[in-house]
């Protein structure tokens, strides 16, 4: 399986320029424009490394890594930047980068960044059977979005998907609703937030059939999705 990428980059031209570097050193790269694209893309794919511009529209760098690291702590982040200066280096680092770029820069030198990042990543190739959920008496197949119960499959909505995700990926324990607004919609409104709780309502109804699960909302934190182990 191919190594997959986030890049976030608001600068159309930069941008095809990484991207094909990157693809033609066999990576899959995945391209977002502002930093609320960005978010919603990385919360829609497994990546193995993120490369941020900081000055992006809608969301900054800083504030998509802060985001990010509130899902995944361990993926490697690389800022890309025009400033040069100290302090904005420090802040990167403080928001949870793990290593930054000053443009104008060199192919060359983008690349060993890259790889040197990713060599702290442990990259195994997805078995079939991890791309499959299993929710107490539920399947899920994560690449169809179908939800099985015995012979009744039903297939998820894309919102659906993103939501029970990040609902999976924290079982167990909370999961504050900034998070999975900003992680599916890109903010966290009032209409969003109505949204997301007709949503979650949704798929407590999918879940019935087994009484061991249980979707709990925690009043001004978050949700909890509680699954047999």
């Amino acid at each position: 399986m191919k190594i997959k990428i986030l890049l976030v980059e608001d600068d159309v031209n930069l941008g095809v320029v990484i991207s094909d570097h990157l693809k033609s050193a066999n990576y899959e790269v995945v391209c977002a424009e502002d930093g609320v694209e960005g978010l919603v893309k990385f919360n829609e794919c497994d990546f193995n490394l993120c490369i941020l511009d900081v000055m992006l529209p809608k969301l900054d760098g800083f504030s998509l890594a802060q985001d990010i690291r509130k899902v995944n702590t361990d993926i490697p982040i690389l800022f890309l930047t025009a400033k040069s200066m100290t302090e904005d280096k420090i802040k990167g680092f403080e928001m949870g980068a793990d290593d930054y770029l000053t443009k104008p820069f060199s192919i060359q030198e983008f690349q060993l960044r890259v790889k040197a990042l990713l060599k702290r990543v442990l990259i195994e190739p997805k078995k079939k059977e991890e791309l499959v959920y299993v929710i107490g008496s539920y399947t899920y197949d994560t690449e169809n979005q179908i939800l099985s119960l015995k012979d009744h499959p039903k297939t998820l909505t894309k919102k659906e998907a993103q939501i029970l995700k990040l609902l999976y990926k924290h079982k167990n324990q909370v999961i504050s609703r900034e998070i999975i607004l900003k992680g599916v919609w890109g903010q966290d409104d009032y209409f969003v937030g109505r949204s997301l709780d007709v949503f979650i309502t949704k798929l407590r109804k999918y879940f019935s059939d087994d009484p061991r699960i249980i979707i709990s909302n925690l009043h001004g934190v978050g949700f909890k999705f509680e699954i047999p182990e």
